[in-house]
């Protein structure tokens, strides 16, 4: 699963969300012990938008990032762009929902013209594209000079004393969870296996350089499985 490359990987993820779009932020809620809400919240808190400025959520799917950023200015224009109708469906019935912009589109090819949006957010993105480097290029692209991209990933393990517990949550009890509340086991077999296939922190960090971000920087939560990566054009 995780080890498919180009358009097999993509059709495969494409296929995965639109089949777990129903149950999949209350699945989320239970794996991360509700501690993804929080992280989300970073993420805008990150982004450093001006009021009325305009946002990108890149990977929406049903659009948290984007409503987030909308709850704490109701003048900004978001988009939440995603290449799964389901995901983005499930997000339309949500609060606040009318105030974004729902996009399909892919993230190696957003359709907008180079320095139009403030800022370029992502959540649980990177790590199912099947070209890190092309995705951020993108984001670079349409973002204003002095705007920030900022992403929220897994990332594998660490090597230290937690290493081992770690990887029996991750490997066994992700599984086990995604059977029982979004009723697909097999999709979340994919998280653990693509969550050790990603990059390293500082990895991905290098990946934000050679693209053209500056000052970039990460922070990493959850006994290091998860990280939020920012810097600015």
């Amino acid at each position: 699963m995780a080890e498919l490359s180009g358009k097999d990987r993509a059709n495969y993820v494409k296929r995965m969300f639109a089949r777990l779009a129903g149950r999949y932020d209350i699945a989320n809620r239970w794996m991360t012990w509700g501690q993804d809400v929080r992280w989300r919240r970073e993420v805008i808190d990150r982004a450093c938008l001006p009021m009325g400025g305009k946002l990108l959520d890149v990977g929406t799917g049903t659009g948290d990032l984007a409503l987030e950023a909308i709850q704490r200015d109701r003048t900004l224009f978001a988009g939440g762009l995603d290449f799964t109708l389901e995901m983005m469906r499930q997000g339309c019935i949500r609060q606040g929902s009318e105030s974004v912009r729902w996009i399909n589109s892919n993230a190696l090819d957003l359709p907008f013209l180079k320095e139009s949006f403030d800022a370029v957010v992502s959540g649980y993105l990177l790590r199912n594209v099947v070209d890190v480097e092309r995705a951020l290029a993108e984001q670079y692209r349409i973002l204003k000079w002095g705007g920030w991209v900022v992403c929220l990933d897994t990332t594998p393990p660490p090597a230290d004393i937690w290493h081992l517990p770690v990887r029996l949550y991750v490997r066994h009890i992700i599984p086990i969870i995604g059977g029982l509340i979004a009723r697909d086991t097999k999709a979340y077999e994919y998280l653990p296996q693509s969550t050790e296939l990603f990059m390293h922190p500082e990895e991905l960090a290098g990946c934000m350089l050679r693209v053209g971000f500056k000052e970039v920087q990460y922070q990493c939560f959850m006994v290091g499985t998860m990280a939020i990566h920012w810097g600015v054009k």
